[in-house]
């Protein structure tokens, strides 16, 4: 267990310096960056699914594929769901917007506590209670603040949901999800590289040091995936619920200390309320981790006696 808690805390610490390595990248945009990173993934994901042995959960998605044409149209929606997240999250922090995004992330498990309790009838408990409240109090008061709600907030907390009910309801393997979900979006990447301004090679010729920094960026963000995946099998569910909420955490004082972004003490009553609730959320999964682990010790004294 404590090898899956360091996989998961150095995946964290990995996306959040992704965050700020897109800085790092000039003259690259956002969508370059973007298209960078899906093109130097798919190496990574072949490698991942052939050393998983999910070749046949791919081969079987190509069989549905020529059966059922409504799966090309689900399988379109979750390339572009997971795209536009790819690419804001390239794209917030060179624009000014990595503390809206970071937001978002901290956001999202509340938004998906509603929407378990909407779509599925999934009942809320007394922690989940307060924090969507103590989250609504926050939103409330930005509303109050600026009478508007940042956009790029709202495409991570409300984007993400939807990608993963989908997934849900298409009952794939994980990794051969994701690997689909690459492939259609390998044809806009290359698009993205093809139609730049300045060329591709003009932009490595001009800056030599994109010529390493570049397959870099593959390191990183592969590296982070593959650590996540492995915490994902090597932790129990509640303790990976928790650990989730360090990279919004990261993400946060990368905007805050590296990008420079302004934290105003008018915006402190939205931003002290989400983080309650954040916090209001890690300690039921922290209870909830804590209650499996000792029923599971209880079912192995049973069991050896």
């Amino acid at each position: 267990m404590k090898q899956g808690v360091i996989l998961s805390v150095l995946s964290s610490f990995l996306f959040a310096a992704l965050y700020y390595y897109a800085t790092l990248l000039e003259p690259l945009s956002g969508a370059s960056i973007f298209a960078w990173r899906v093109v130097l993934a798919l190496p990574v994901l072949a490698l991942l699914i052939s050393r998983s042995r999910c070749w046949n959960a791919v081969h079987e998605i190509h069989r549905r594929l020529k059966a059922e044409w409504k799966l090309w149209v689900a399988l379109l929606v979750s390339g572009a769901l997971i795209g536009v997240q790819l690419w804001l999250f390239m794209w917030a922090p060179l624009h000014g917007y990595g503390l809206d995004v970071a937001m978002g992330y901290f956001l999202l498990p509340l938004v998906m506590v509603l929407a378990g309790r909407l779509f599925y009838a999934e009942r809320l408990s007394r922690f989940q209670k307060v924090a969507v409240l103590l989250a609504a109090l926050g939103v409330g008061h930005e509303l109050l603040r600026v009478s508007a709600f940042s956009w790029a907030t709202a495409v991570v907390m409300f984007g993400y949901p939807p990608y993963f009910m989908l997934r849900r309801q298409l009952r794939m393997n994980a990794l051969a999800g994701l690997w689909f979900d690459m492939i259609l979006l390998l044809p806009v990447a290359l698009w993205v590289l093809a139609h730049q301004e300045v060329s591709v090679l003009a932009q490595f010729v001009g800056r030599p040091a994109l010529w390493v920094m570049v397959p870099m960026l593959g390191a990183i963000s592969s590296t982070a995936l593959v650590f996540y995946l492995a915490a994902s099998r090597r932790l129990p569910l509640g303790l990976f619920g928790i650990l989730s909420y360090v990279e919004p955490v990261l993400l946060f004082w990368v905007a805050f200390l590296l990008l420079g972004e302004p934290v105003t003490m008018d915006s402190l009553g939205t931003y002290l309320p989400i983080w309650l609730a954040v916090c209001v959320m890690a300690v039921e999964g922290a209870l909830a981790w804590r209650r499996e682990s000792k029923e599971n010790a209880r079912h192995q004294k049973v069991r050896a006696s």
